[in-house]
């Protein structure tokens, strides 16, 4: 089987690569290198890939691309992250690499026989609803990046009502884990406590995130691959659901080392809280988040101390 993995080089989608490659897939992957953060670090993410024969990198734009490569599966995880960076003039970069790089893709593949297309979406689409967060409820996010994935998921179904391309869209809650990219909530504590550095708090960090472990959602991924579900959409979230002072507790318990906190305002955009009920996953995927916070944290703190160790 051929795979194609859009944003091969960033946290999810070079987990992913990593995978497929290991599963026995030929994987090519697209990848721009946007300066959203290091390349270097993205770099480093493909370094085991770039080293299997099974493994080919396109460095592209997808928007500006003209020819695609054939393959059996789409993993499309490119995409402009970050939800506070979203506002304002920042949009245009939204709209370009979340609406109109998914329309493009989905356009060549209408014409394909391909056996999945999956789309990494975001539990940014909900906005501030009911608790627990699921997929027949009504969705209003509160944030530029939020409405521009909730745009590519509504491309997503348009493409399979109208051009039969078997997509099916992912809602992620709050990946972390090795890779994890720097401007997120559980790196930036990870490395403030090891390193004796402030934390910064938005609001009173009672606001609460339901987190997902890597190797859950990469599982995510393959199961909604080899499954004959289209056209729909699905909560990953892990149970795990914490509020941010907890979490920063549960750093310190798991370091031995004190956190040093400072409170400023709330953020536009931020969502005070999130909960997935992932039951329709379960039951139309097969999938179960199967990594506790607890656990998550120690093999994430560990690979950031090994990593450290080897540098």
């Amino acid at each position: 089987m051929k795979a194609l993995v859009t944003g091969c080089a960033g946290f999810i989608g070079s987990s992913l690569t990593d995978r497929l490659l290991s599963e026995g897939y030929t994987v090519i992957g697209i990848d721009r290198f946007s300066d959203y953060y290091s390349p270097e670090i993205k770099e480093g993410n493909l370094s085991s890939a770039m080293e299997h024969s099974q493994f080919s990198l396109l460095e592209e734009d997808i928007v500006d691309m003209e020819v695609f490569p054939s393959v059996d599966y789409v993993f499309h995880l490119a995409a402009q992250a970050g939800v506070r960076a979203s506002w304002g003039k920042n949009f245009d970069v939204y709209t370009r690499d979340n609406i109109q790089a998914t329309q493009r893709l989905l356009e060549y593949c209408k014409d394909l026989k391909i056996k999945k297309f999956v789309y990494s979406s975001s539990s940014s689409v909900y906005g501030d609803v009911e608790l627990p967060m699921r997929e027949d409820r009504p969705v209003q996010p509160v944030s530029p990046y939020g409405v521009s994935k909730l745009a590519a998921e509504h491309l997503c179904y348009l493409y399979w009502k109208n051009h039969g391309v078997p997509t099916i869209s992912l809602r992620y809650f709050t990946v972390y884990g090795p890779r994890q990219r720097p401007d997120m909530g559980i790196n930036k504590f990870v490395n403030a406590v090891l390193r004796g550095e402030t934390i910064t708090v938005y609001g009173d960090g009672r606001q609460t995130r339901d987190f997902t472990y890597i190797d859950d959602a990469v599982e995510a991924n393959i199961l909604a691959a080899t499954s004959n579900v289209r056209g729909e959409a699905f909560n990953i979230g892990g149970g795990n659901r914490i509020s941010v002072i907890d979490l920063i507790r549960a750093i310190e318990e798991v370091t031995g080392k004190a956190a040093l906190l400072q409170y400023i305002e709330e953020q536009k955009g931020d969502v005070r809280d999130t909960r997935a009920d992932a039951m329709k996953a379960e039951r139309a995927l097969g999938w179960r988040a199967q990594v506790k916070i607890r656990d998550g944290l120690e093999r994430y703190i560990g690979w950031i101390n090994n990593t450290a160790e080897h540098q």
